[in-house]
């Protein structure tokens, strides 16, 4: 008898985004993706989907550009890439208007992903099965994923006739998300035997993240069940809250009598080596260390691995809050640990209270913020759930699905005493379309659509963020950030570089080019100084050779002039502050500036371009600024 095969998806997005909050640059991508290749072992990689595309807005990278880049070689090399899809929320953590969600598949197909993972937190097939017929229509492989959490409610015959629901429906893959690891693995073998049996030639694959331990065990069972797929971690980010190592499973297996690939140990270290450059380079800064540590804590709480960065960024948050209004009561403080001990109780306690929803995104954050805001209202002597925001109480509504358990009386009572209605329709109708409204705004900004609509996509998905990313505020603000916590990391021992003025520059500014000082001076934005004076707004346009600022030295006042068609980006020096010769005044990042407003000032440019610097050369002040103000007219 032949060999049972089981083959290998590495997700090397999860392995990031369980890890932290960034994932790596298109460049790093494209280094890591042949070297991923070599190794041999895997038929398929988890490229994008979930919040990877939004992150890759908030550092200022275009997210479009980073899915082709990373999917191109694998299609090239016949492996297949796949792509995390929240359902009714696609891309990011609120419901989506249909004709986004239908576009997303056009377009995340072009780019090159062949598979997308669509999942319900709620499991409430409504928000999955009209993106199982989306995908399909785009030439996707759709793959419907059951959460997989352990409840009272969470049965074997639950999960067994929810797959059944979604293959009728046409999923032509199933995917056991076990987000959080704490599925048992028995049951897990119980689940995949009796959809097997019915549908023997339907794909399985299993996802488990490795908190709380069960996730090798589970993946040992799945594959004696007849599962197809599991997929794997690899060092330096496998383990902890993350998922299981490759090398690992695969020795596992092939000892169970499974056929699996060989995996090229020079790669895999070859990977392993540029995985770590990545996080060395800026992904480290947003990694917590305690997320690579297992938990036996998440046994009884439930909550992702996926999640546990963003979890432990607010308990810091609120930790001082709480001990702040315990010590105002004589009451003893907490230490972290205590407060992350009362946290997973407190999860444990309510999250049946509201429908048992399965704790992955967003209803993981939902719970364990109703859960964390409990812990902070008792602090301040109140009741509990009276801080809860409208995207909990939309859970509870039924605004985003139907919750697989039952409202406790007392969550019941409360939306009645704020005169909530709860409501049971299909939740898509809540939202709708949307497009041509994106449509006409791009093109009145003079926005290109992009290849297969793929920008109009990314604005209707992420409105905020995708402005933010096309002025260069996304770029600043995370080049700040990331300053910040290297600061903060050297000041705390740990082995960072001294950050030097250069290297500042650098962080802060990497596509841009500074205005020097020429000589040592005053900065001058406008010449009329008074206490309101001060530099243009951030992304203001100058074209080459306009006027960006003056320099008053002792020999008068000399103008700047920009040297390249651009974006203001930042501002060193504002209105009379001193320079130095070769100081850096603003920043300035070429742009793109619109042929309507190039063709109106065409004169004026040439004047710019044409002024001489006499006023450079006249001594009194009087008279320099009598000449400046005479070219300006």
């Amino acid at each position: 008898m032949a060999k049972k095969e089981v083959q290998f998806s590495l997700v090397y997005r999860d392995m990031w985004q369980s890890s932290g909050r960034y994932v790596p640059r298109r460049d790093q991508l494209a280094k890591v993706a042949p070297v991923i290749i070599d190794m041999g072992c895997f038929d398929r990689v988890e490229t994008n989907g979930g919040a990877s595309e939004q992150v890759n807005l908030l550092y200022g990278e275009n997210p479009n550009l980073a899915v082709r880049t990373f999917c191109k070689p694998f299609n090239e090399a016949g492996i297949k890439t796949h792509m995390l899809d929240r359902g009714l929320n696609a891309l990011r953590m609120n419901p989506v208007p249909a004709d986004v969600r239908q576009l997303m598949y056009k377009v995340k197909h072009a780019q090159g992903t062949n598979i997308t993972r669509i999942f319900c937190g709620l499991n409430d097939p409504r928000n999955i099965i009209p993106s199982i017929k989306w995908a399909k229509a785009a030439g996707m492989t759709a793959q419907a994923t059951m959460c997989i959490t352990y409840s009272k409610v969470h049965t074997r015959e639950y999960y067994i006739n929810l797959a059944e629901q979604l293959i009728e429906a046409g999923a032509e893959e199933i995917c056991l998300k076990d987000m959080a690891g704490v599925g048992r693995p028995a049951m897990l073998g119980d689940i995949v035997r009796a959809i097997k049996t019915q549908h023997p030639d339907i794909i399985i694959q299993y996802h488990g993240h490795t908190g709380p331990g069960f996730s090798v065990a589970s993946m040992l069972e799945v594959a004696k069940a007849g599962g197809d797929v599991l997929d794997v971690a690899m060092e330096p980010l496998s383990w902890g809250k993350v998922h299981p190592d490759v090398i690992t499973i695969q020795a596992m297996l092939r000892d169970a009598g499974f056929l699996v690939k060989d995996i090229n140990m020079k790669a895999y270290m070859e990977a392993r080596s540029l995985t770590q450059s990545f996080i060395d380079d800026f992904l480290g800064y947003w990694i917590d260390p305690k997320n690579a540590l297992m938990t036996s804590l998440l046994v009884g709480c439930g909550l992702p691995g996926g999640m546990m960065g963003s979890l432990m960024a607010d308990l810091k948050g609120m930790h001082a809050a709480i001990n702040a209004n315990l010590k105002k009561k004589g009451e003893p403080e907490l230490s972290e640990d205590e407060l992350l001990v009362q946290l997973f109780d407190e999860v444990q306690r309510i999250w049946p209270m509201l429908g048992t929803p399965c704790l992955v995104t967003p209803f993981s954050q939902y719970v364990k913020n109703a859960a964390l805001m409990n812990l902070f209202s008792r602090s301040m002597g109140e009741k509990d759930f009276t801080r809860m925001d409208p995207a909990m109480w939309g859970m509870i509504l039924g605004k985003s699905g139907k919750l697989p358990g039952e409202l406790a009386p007392e969550i019941i009572e409360l939306a009645k005493e704020k005169g909530y209605e709860f409501y049971t329709d299909d939740p898509q109708k809540l939202y709708p379309d949307v497009l041509p409204q994106y449509i006409k705004e791009m093109e009145e900004l003079g926005w290109d659509r992009g290849q297969d609509d793929e920008e109009l996509f990314e604005f209707a998905m992420h409105d905020k963020q995708y402005r933010e990313y096309k002025s260069g505020l996304a770029k600043e603000q995370f080049n700040k950030d990331l300053l910040e916590r290297m600061e903060k990391a050297a000041r705390g021992g740990q082995q960072v570089t001294f950050i030097s003025a250069a290297d500042k520059r650098a962080i802060l500014h990497p596509t841009s080019e500074p205005v020097e000082a020429t000589q040592a001076g005053t900065v001058l934005w406008e010449l009329d100084f008074n206490e309101a004076s001060q530099a243009p707004a951030f992304g203001k346009l100058f074209r080459q050779g306009d006027l960006v600022c003056y320099l008053q030295t002792q020999h008068g006042i000399e103008p700047l002039y920009a040297s390249f068609d651009s974006r203001l980006v930042a501002v060193d020096k504002q209105q009379g502050d001193k320079a130095t010769k070769g100081d850096a005044i603003c920043w300035l990042e070429k742009a793109e500036i619109p042929a309507e407003k190039k063709a109106k000032s065409q004169e004026p440019k040439a004047k710019a371009a044409d002024k001489k610097p006499a006023a450079a050369k006249k001594s009194a002040w009087k008279d320099s600024m009598n000449v400046i103000k005479a070219e300006k007219k």
